[in-house]
């Protein structure tokens, strides 16, 4: 496709949007209701008929009509605040309206109203720019990785130049690429114009094409070129009046440029001297900073130590970036802040009460955490891996290929070893340099790009990712090997010499992999489609043509690593090798490969290398993501983790809370062991809460000597708790819930922290510490909570060698092997959905439906089940039975341990069998609780820096 057929494309799926927009019953739009409102379209131009793929058209349209947006919450703190953003003051926003019609071209109307409702509520939570005075606000927006984030603080800062906000600062990044595709952004979506200094003459871009006004076109200090940064040469003559259009800054958190910013900003900006400390400061412009990956580089990651009062030491310097980002808000009397991240635990370690004379309070977000819902095609963590909502996950969708030729069973050797240096050089396991399943995963992108090519998408760009190594020298070889393998397929293919191998190989994978692929996400995910599938022989068509235009490069963090995507007239098709620069904040457009080996094990890092989250609208089923099965276990741990995290967050959101009170409570999360400590302020400890969660043991010892020493410790618990009853059957509204097994009540707390000292949990689970868990239940029984155990045996399905107890047969259970190695087996799921309410009575399961309802109607695009809950989460049952309702007492000091005993699985052929003693596996369901009481794990620093050192 043409650039000027993709622009009429453009042009009459915006017209067409619009018309379709009146139709009350959004149900009647069908494709040929799009038809004749295309026939209309191309009455008012009928040049937007040239080159027209009208199939592709409807299919869009189709997609978009489909989408509905979760809702978002928040958390808020109006301490100081003084409302003033009402619609009389939206009136002739001109830099909204025009960035507002932008989007409308590009996004379904409800994205585009989600938008407009979500930015005014960010703003509101600011200050009134006009409003006289010294005020600071500072808060959060928490999204979703690569949910669009970037539309959204885009959209911020046009109402906020429109609200009258004067110095705009834009901390993107600490690399020269995601600082230069910001400010692209940024031209497109605000400036409308192109900051490149060495052009001739102004360009248009984006919005500036929507309102051609020069009257109303902001001041920038920045451009988008490799040294647009704020440096020297670009702010000779620069000076800043307090005139009537805005001034943006878009800039790296690099400490020189922000030292070179804070100094000019005192020397050029400064309208006044703080009588008390002498600091020049700005009182007659409001400043607006939007801190991009608020998460990384901006927090104090140095350790303060307070007083009892909980003050600072008065001497205490913070972190370079820290200090000097605060030391630029510090000189503004009306200054505004507001971070912006996928993986806000950091920020929310900040101390909030950190407070200096030099750079002022630290970037805690005092006034606001903001969570933006996510619209039903966002593709993230839930959606890709899951969750756990049962016996096993559900809901994950099968664009996942594991990788098991990378490196050897030890981790020592092979083609890229886990611990390899930077001198590594890769073997070869065949003439090509490359393991046999990046090779495929190579095979796989260049079908995804052919066929999105037969679905009208080739004026978009596609991109693979290849992120096996953070060293250059090593990323250089592979580049070199992976652009061997391409160039030699486009030879074959384009010459037709020696190509039918290539064909047959391509066929195989599209037989294999791609047709099957496709009709499975027709059934499950049908709103993410249509998925139209092209026959092979339309596919072996355009191979030559489409593998003769794959770029093969190195991301290294340099501005040109995004240039070609904004330059380019139509789609590009990249395969892009890079480390840790390419893994955080870069967007790759139209990711649809992923070739994904390092692994992290910090909860952030992780999250943020997830580039494969996003939207992929008309091609999710061609997407692929090759990995290991640690990589899939750690991103589920993160799935479930962070739908946890937001379901506390939204409970504080019914229940009144603060972003102080979050903090709190985020702060204790046991799963947050695996987050950068020095992010956390603890050198050399954490402190936890299990109060309101549930910890399953997921991984397990696989030496007979643990198992056999695990099955003791269970038959000790049950001599010490002596006669059981069977687990009696609980009223449900629709039915009863009936279990298998023995349940004993009323056990005294010192029989589970028993079992607990004497159960060997497995080092290389997460959550499930045995010895941490223990001395937090004995910590918690000093504030009378946790005193008292429901214990619960629990049987599966198993018919063969069950566990016997005064007459009460209960069988075991199975569990699928989700990844095993020689010492550990792990499983995907523990405990079952109505496990945790084998105690709740149907008052209280009722009780925490309703709660569970109530969080699901905030934002239900954030979960596969778009029906409303028919039973209750497992927060809602803990909150339950921690604080109670109305009818429905609390029960603090009940805690509940679920014991299941696993039938030995079949390992993978030449392991040594196991004798056929169970494992024996516990869940603990910890009730709510406002104790506050944590317990202190520590961390050993030479396992810490072998593990986590290279992201901290």
């Amino acid at each position: 496709m043409t650039s000027q057929a993709e622009a009429n494309k453009t042009s009459v799926i915006k017209i067409v949007q619009e018309l379709l927009a009146s139709e009350a019953d959004k149900s009647a739009i069908t494709p040929a209701l799009i038809g004749q409102k295309i026939d209309l379209a191309l009455m008012i131009n009928s040049g937007w008929g040239e080159g027209l793929d009208r199939n592709a058209v409807a299919d869009e349209l189709i997609r978009r009509f489909s989408v509905w947006c979760g809702q978002d919450t928040w958390l808020k703190s109006d301490e100081g605040h003084v409302p003033w953003l009402t619609p009389e003051r939206k009136k002739d926003w001109r830099y909204w309206q025009r960035y507002r019609e932008m989007q409308e071209a590009k996004l379904p109307w409800k994205a585009v109203d989600a938008l407009d409702k979500s930015t005014d509520r960010i703003l509101g939570m600011l200050e009134d720019p006009l409003r006289e005075g010294p005020w600071d606000r500072r808060g959060l927006v928490v999204g979703h990785v690569q949910s669009g984030k970037t539309s959204s603080y885009t959209g911020l800062i046009c109402k906020a130049a429109d609200a009258k906000y004067r110095i705009i600062i834009v901390l993107a990044g600490l690399h020269n690429n995601l600082r230069t595709q910001t400010q692209i952004r940024l031209d497109e979506g605000f400036l409308g114009f192109e900051t490149n200094p060495n052009a001739e003459s102004m360009r248009l871009v984006g919005v500036g094409k929507i309102d051609q006004d020069p009257s109303i076109r902001p001041n920038y200090a920045t451009n988008r070129t490799e040294k647009g940064d704020f440096i020297a040469s670009n702010i000779r003559n620069l000076g800043v009046s307090p005139e009537k259009l805005p001034w943006l800054f878009v800039v790296k958190k690099n400490k020189t440029v922000l030292n070179r910013l804070l100094k000019w900003i005192r020397t050029h900006v400064a309208d006044a001297t703080d009588p008390e400390t002498g600091r020049k400061i700005v009182t007659h412009l409001p400043l607006l900073i939007i801190d991009d990956e608020a998460d990384h580089a901006s927090v104090d990651t140095g350790e303060q130590f307070h007083d009892e009062n909980g003050k600072p030491e008065e001497d205490y310097e913070p972190k370079a970036i820290n200090g000097l980002i605060r030391r630029i808000l510090h000189s503004f009397h009306r200054k505004a802040y507001v971070g912006y991240t996928a993986t806000p635990f950091a920020n929310i370690f900040i101390h909030e009460r950190n407070d200096t004379k030099e750079e002022g309070p630290d970037l805690f977000p005092a006034a606001f955490i903001h969570s933006l819902g996510a619209p039903s095609n966002y593709i993230g963590p839930a959606r890709v891996f899951g969750l756990n909502n049962g016996e096993q996950r559900e809901g994950a969708l099968p664009l996942v290929c594991e990788v098991k030729d990378h490196c050897s069973d030890d981790g020592t050797g092979g083609w890229m070893p886990l611990g390899h240096k930077k001198t590594h050089v890769p073997p070869h396991p065949d003439e090509t340099g490359l393991p046999a399943s990046l090779q495929e995963a190579v095979d796989a992108f260049i079908l995804a790009c052919a066929a999105r090519q037969l679905r009208g998408q080739k004026g978009e760009h596609s991109s693979m990712l290849v992120h096996v190594t953070r060293f250059n020298d090593v990323q250089r070889e592979v580049h070199a090997r992976v652009e061997a393998l391409v160039r030699g397929m486009d030879q074959r293919l384009s010459r037709k010499i020696g190509h039918e191998p290539v064909l047959t190989r391509l066929k195989d994978l599209w037989d294999r992999d791609f047709v099957s692929t496709t009709a499975k996400m027709a059934e499950c995910l049908p709103e993410a489609g249509p998925y139209p599938a092209p026959s092979w022989e339309a596919i072996a068509e355009v191979l030559p043509q489409v593998v003769s235009e794959i770029s093969v490069r190195v991301i290294n963090g340099t501005a040109g690593d995004v240039l070609d995507y904004a330059d380019a007239a139509v789609g590009l098709k990249v395969i892009a090798i890079g480390g840790d620069k390419l893994a955080r904040g870069l967007t790759l457009e139209g990711l649809c490969t992923s070739y994904f080996l390092r692994a992290s094990q910090m909860y952030d890092t992780l999250m943020q290398m997830g580039r494969w989250f996003g939207y992929r609208p008309g091609y999710l089923d061609l997407c692929r993501l090759y990995t290991t099965s640690e990589l899939v276990e750690w991103f589920e741990h993160i799935a479930d983790a962070s739908e946890e995290l937001r379901e506390e967050f939204d409970m504080m959101v019914e229940s009144g809370g603060t972003p102080r009170d979050y903090g709190l409570k985020v702060r204790s999360h046991p799963v947050l062991m695996v987050t950068s400590r020095l992010k956390m302020r603890a050198a050399k400890s954490l402190f936890l809460s299990f109060s309101g969660h549930v910890i399953e043991t997921v991984s397990m010892h696989r030496q007979q000597k643990r198992i056999d020493s695990n099955y003791g410790a269970f038959l000790d618990l049950v001599s010490a708790m002596g006669r059981g009853k069977p687990i009696p059957e609980q009223e449900r509204p629709n039915g009863r819930d009936r279990w298998n097994g023995i349940v004993w009540t009323d056990v005294p707390h010192e029989h589970v922290t028993d079992f607990l000292g004497a159960y060997s949990t497995h080092p290389g689970a997460p959550k499930a510490n045995g010895q941490l868990l223990r001395e937090f239940i004995v910590s918690m029984v000093g504030d009378k909570e946790l005193t008292k155990w429901t214990v619960a045996l629990v049987g599966g399905s198993v018919e063969e060698n069950p566990f016997i107890l005064d007459g009460v047969k209960v069988q075991r259970a199975e569990r699928a092997v989700k990844s095993s190695s020689s010492d550990r087996y792990s499983i995907g799921r523990l405990l079952s959905p109505k496990d945790e309410g084998v105690d709740i009575d149907r008052a209280a399961w009722e009780a925490a439906l309703a709660e569970t309802r109530k969080v699901w109607k905030e934002e239900p695009g954030r979960l596969k089940n778009r029906t409303e809950p028919a039973v209750p989460n497992g927060p809602a049952l803990r909150k339950m039975r921690g604080y109670g309702a109305p009818g429905v007492p609390a029960h603090p000091e009940r805690g509940v341990l679920l014991i299941y005993l696993l039938e030995p699985p079949e390992f993978d052929a030449g392991d040594k069998p196991l004798e056929s003693t169970p494992f024996v596996a516990f869940g603990i369901s910890f009730p709510g609780s406002k104790s506050g009481k944590k317990v202190e794990y520590k961390v050993n620093n030479v396992l810490w820096e072998q593990e986590y050192a290279d992201a901290a």
